[in-house]
C-alpha cells in the first residue's frame, strides 16, 4: 500500500476539524479507518500524532457514522502495542472510552487491546479506579437492561486483562465487597463466547492468588460448580458419587452439554488446578467428588491440548499428597536444574501434542475424503442403474 506523502497527510488533517464540511470529514475518516486496518497503515499513523489526536476529538462528533468511524480506528490502533503510550498517556483516549460505556445510549464497544500488556494495564487500571471503578464496571457488565444498544460482552476481556494485577484481583476478591461473585454465573453464558471466555480467563487470574483459595470454596462463596458445570456432561454416575458432588452437579439431565469451545474448557481446568495447590483445596475437592467429573470428561474429551491440561488435574486428584513442607504447590522452591529440566520436558510434550493434532487432523480429512469418494461411486453407480 503507498503511504502518503506529509503533504497529503496535512491535507488530510485539515479535513479532520470540527467545522469541515460533513461530507469530506466522512471520506475521510472512512479512508483513515481503513488505512488502521493493516499493519502499513498503522505504521504510518504512528508517525502523525496530530491525525490520531484529530479522530480523537472527533469522537465527539454530532455525526455518528464519523463519531463511530474514529472510535473504531482508535480501537484498531490499541492492538499496536507501540502505540499505547501515545493513546493513555498523551491522547488520554481511556477518559473518553469510559464515558462511552457508562452511557447508556452508546452503542461503542470498549476495546481490551489497551491492557494487553503490564504496563498499560497498570495505567489503565489507575484511571479506571480514579474515575469510574472496577465495581462500577463489573456492575455494568453484569447488568445486560443497562444499555439496549451494545451488551458489553468485551468488557469480559476487559476484566480478565486486568486482573493480571495484583492489586486489581485484591480488589475483585474484597471479601467486604460482592464482586467477583457477581461473575460465576457467566461461566455458562450461552449467548456470547467472548464474554463466557473473559470471565473465565477472570477467575483462572483470581486463582492465582492462592491465600484466597479456602474463602473461594467455602460455602459463603462457592466457586467450585461454577468451574465444573460447563465440563460435566450427561453421563450417568452412581448414586455414591452424586451424592458427593454439589447439588448443582448431581443427577445432570440427558441432554446437559459442555462448553463448546476448547479454550475456555482448557482455561476452567487451569483455574481447577490452580485451586489445587494448597492442601486445604485437594480436601475440598476430594470431599466434593471432582474427580467423577474430570473422569467422565477425559472419556469425552478429543482436543489433545485440553486432554493434556484435565490429565495434569487427574494426576493432582489421585495422587498422594506431596511430603511436609510442600503442601503449598504454589509456594514450593524447585532448583534451577530442575525446572530447567522440567521447561523442556514442557517443550517436547507440546510438540507432542501438536504432532498429535496434526495427525489426527490428516486422519479425519482422509476419513472425509473416503467418504466423499464413497459418496460418490454410489451415486455414480445409482445413475447406471437408473439408465
Amino acid at each position: 500500500m503507498k503511504m502518503l506523502s506529509d503533504f497529503e497527510a496535512a491535507e488530510l488533517l485539515s479535513f479532520l476539524t470540527p467545522e469541515a464540511r460533513p461530507d469530506v470529514k466522512g471520506h475521510t475518516t472512512s479512508y483513515i479507518l481503513g488505512l488502521s486496518g493493516n499493519r502499513d497503515g498503522c505504521r504510518f499513523l504512528r508517525t502523525k500524532p496530530d491525525i490520531i489526536t484529530a479522530l480523537f476529538a472527533l469522537t465527539s462528533d454530532p455525526s455518528i457514522a464519523i463519531a463511530k468511524d474514529c472510535y473504531f480506528t482508535l480501537i484498531n490502533l490499541s492492538a499496536d502495542e507501540t502505540l499505547h503510550q501515545v493513546l493513555l498517556t498523551d491522547i488520554k483516549v481511556i477518559q473518553v472510552m469510559l464515558k462511552k460505556v457508562l452511557d447508556p445510549e452508546s452503542d461503542l464497544q470498549h476495546p481490551s487491546n489497551l491492557t494487553r500488556h503490564l504496563k498499560t494495564c497498570k495505567i489503565m487500571f489507575k484511571v479506571l479506579q480514579e474515575d469510574v471503578g472496577v465495581a462500577k464496571l463489573v456492575e455494568i457488565f453484569c447488568a445486560e437492561s443497562f444499555n439496549k444498544k451494545a451488551k458489553f460482552h468485551h468488557l469480559g476481556p476487559l476484566l480478565s486483562n486486568l486482573t493480571q494485577l495484583p492489586e486489581a484481583r485484591s480488589f475483585m476478591m474484597d471479601k467486604d465487597r460482592c464482586v467477583i461473585q457477581r461473575l460465576f454465573s457467566y461461566t455458562q453464558y450461552q449467548a456470547s463466547v467472548v464474554r463466557r471466555g473473559g470471565v473465565v480467563g477472570t477467575l483462572r487470574n483470581c486463582c492465582f492468588d492462592h491465600a484466597h483459595h479456602e474463602w473461594l470454596l467455602s460455602d459463603d462463596v462457592d466457586i467450585l460448580p461454577f468451574l465444573m458445570l460447563p465440563l460435566a456432561g450427561p453421563e450417568e454416575l452412581t448414586e455414591k458419587e452424586n451424592e458427593g458432588l454439589p447439588v448443582d452437579l448431581q443427577y445432570l439431565p440427558e441432554d446437559k452439554k459442555r462448553e463448546e469451545d476448547p479454550d475456555i474448557r482448557k482455561m476452567l481446568l487451569e483455574t481447577l488446578l490452580l485451586l489445587t495447590a494448597t492442601k486445604a483445596g485437594r480436601d475440598i475437592f476430594e470431599k466434593k467428588s471432582v474427580y467423577p467429573i474430570m473422569r467422565e470428561f477425559h472419556k469425552w474429551e478429543t482436543d489433545v491440548h485440553v486432554t493434556a491440561a484435565c490429565e495434569k488435574l487427574v494426576e493432582v486428584l489421585i495422587g498422594d499428597e506431596p511430603e511436609p513442607g510442600m503442601e503449598n504447590l504454589l509456594e514450593v522452591d524447585i532448583p534451577e536444574e530442575v525446572e530447567e529440566k522440567l521447561t523442556k520436558a514442557d517443550a517436547r510434550e507440546q510438540e507432542e501434542l501438536e504432532k498429535e493434532q496434526e495427525r489426527m487432523k490428516q486422519e479425519e480429512e482422509e476419513e472425509k475424503k473416503k467418504r466423499s469418494d464413497t459418496e460418490g461411486a454410489e451415486k455414480e453407480q445409482e445413475a447406471g442403474l437408473i439408465r
